[in-house]
């Protein structure tokens, strides 16, 4: 069964607020694939997931560390940036985090897609449609997040 809906956030709020509501659907072991162009909101959505999850930190971009850890009670967040993994050996653990006790957002998935198991996330397209406007493209194939979908055709459609 696929899920999909498409939406306009017409600012980064929006786009923040769109992924705090979606957070209030995740449960240890949520996995979110974020995908888009460069400057396409990633980092902005995650930090709304975030928001969502209760977490005050500041939530920046892991480009350099590849994995920044969020540990929040009742539910930690680990955000993955697996842009710096193109080409380089993906056997360092982040499988622990991926199958984890906490929701995992990874931005970039395709360069560590061998560690993603199929049916198991929510994916999150961002598209640049012109200055803060962006298409997001929610999808998944897994049933768990039904209730998503259903959520967010009552609120956003």
């Amino acid at each position: 069964m696929q899920f999909e809906i498409k939406l306009i956030s017409n600012s980064k709020l929006d786009t923040i607020n769109l992924a705090s509501y979606i957070a209030k659907f995740l449960s240890k072991g949520s996995l979110i694939l974020l995908t888009g162009d460069l400057g396409a909101g990633k980092t902005t959505f995650t930090q709304g997931i975030a928001k969502g999850l209760g977490i005050n930190e500041n939530v920046i971009s892991p480009t350099f560390n590849i994995l920044k850890c969020y540990f929040h009670d009742p539910i930690n967040l680990y955000h993955i940036d697996a842009y710096r993994l193109k080409d380089q050996d993906h056997n360092i653990g982040l499988e622990e985090f991926i199958e984890g006790d906490g929701v995992c957002v990874i931005e970039w998935p395709i360069y560590i897609k061998e560690l993603i198991q199929p049916n198991t996330y929510l994916k999150v397209n961002l598209e640049l449609i012109l200055g803060d406007k962006r298409k997001i493209t929610i999808s998944s194939n897994c049933l768990s997040y039904k209730n998503l979908f259903e959520e967010l055709n009552k609120k956003y459609v």
